[in-house]
């Protein structure tokens, strides 16, 4: 038993996910019966990777029927299997088994690719000259150095360094990385870009956010009428309310005359831009009757759900001395 020997030569090894991982333990000189072992951690904390007569999915013998390799290969190694691993040698006596010799440890890092950068932002949209935060965040990686590059279309955006931190088994790292954005109405369709860079890509990871999920451009609102001199009883007035450069395309459009919602159908017309933004043309048709001289006539519109905007005007008859 004197000379018998067991030997784990490596210190470190480096594994990428999803790869198989070989661990080497070779015994020679002979030596008593009894089991080997692979354990990962020391002490309280140990876990049993391989015993020969357990069932161990994942892990099998580099060499099936070996008395002296005991190396074993774990296939499929994910963040989690990254430790210090241990191969350990019993012997059988009278009491049972008791440690014969271990080797020296292994340290294993399992290299892991970050997961698709995820950008996300308010949980309500946002008007024009707002400064509006947004959020890149990726996962699951190994080591800890990862760069963020922000874009705003093509052209890079400042911010400020990742925020790094080790997730629930220390094994992998989580990233999140902010910056704030001042949206303007030709946002409706600019793409935010969160590009990430990593060891162990060959390329960066790209995160996107469409601005216009989150962009809210209140439009703007007047009434014009005929460009007639002179409205005669009982003729035919149109009032249009041009409802102008709005995002998005929720809008409603209601007239009132002298506070009063009128019933009566009005048409409108829904365009969206070249640029995004829309455009809504809703037109009035009023019979000027003499006692609606002087009538107030007010386009209300409510755009997004936010507060009304009302703009009047004023109908004014030629009325003929009596």
């Amino acid at each position: 038993g004197q000379s018998f020997r067991l030997q784990q030569p490596q210190n470190k090894v480096e594994v990428t996910a999803g790869e198989t991982l070989t661990l080497t333990c070779i015994t020679s000189g002979g030596g008593p019966l009894g089991p080997v072992r692979w354990l990962k951690g020391w002490g309280s904390e140990n876990k049993t990777i391989y015993d020969q007569r357990g069932s161990f999915p994942r892990v099998t013998r580099v060499v099936g029927e070996s008395n002296t390799d005991f190396s074993i290969r774990i296939r499929d190694v994910q963040p989690e299997d990254s430790g210090t691993y241990y191969c350990l040698k019993f012997s059988k006596n009278l009491h049972g088994i008791e440690e014969l010799a271990h080797g020296e440890s292994t340290v294993v890092s399992v290299r892991a690719k970050p997961s698709t950068p995820v950008v996300s932002g308010p949980d309500s949209r946002v008007g024009t000259r707002q400064p509006v935060p947004f959020t890149c965040t990726s996962r699951g990686f190994f080591p800890e150095n990862i760069s963020v590059k922000w874009f705003k279309d093509r052209a890079p955006i400042s911010a400020q360094q990742p925020q790094i931190t080790p997730e629930q088994m220390k094994s992998s790292y989580a990233m999140s990385s902010n910056v704030t954005l001042t949206l303007q109405k030709d946002d409706v369709r600019s793409q935010l870009i969160c590009e990430v860079q990593h060891p162990t890509l060959a390329a960066p990871l790209r995160g996107t956010y469409q601005l216009g999920e989150v962009l809210r451009v209140s439009p703007r609102v007047r009434v014009v009428n005929d460009s007639r001199s002179s409205i005669k009883v009982n003729e035919t007035v149109n009032f249009i309310c041009l409802v102008e450069e709005f995002y998005p395309g929720d809008v409603e459009v209601a007239w009132l005359e002298n506070g009063v919602v009128i019933k009566e159908l009005n048409s409108s017309w829904l365009q969206e831009m070249p640029g995004g933004l829309f455009k809504l043309t809703s037109q009035l048709e009023v019979q000027a009757t003499e006692e609606k001289n002087g009538s107030l006539f007010t386009c209300r519109v409510l755009h997004d759900g936010q507060k009304p905007i009302s703009v009047d005007t004023t109908l004014w008859i030629s009325v003929p001395a009596k």
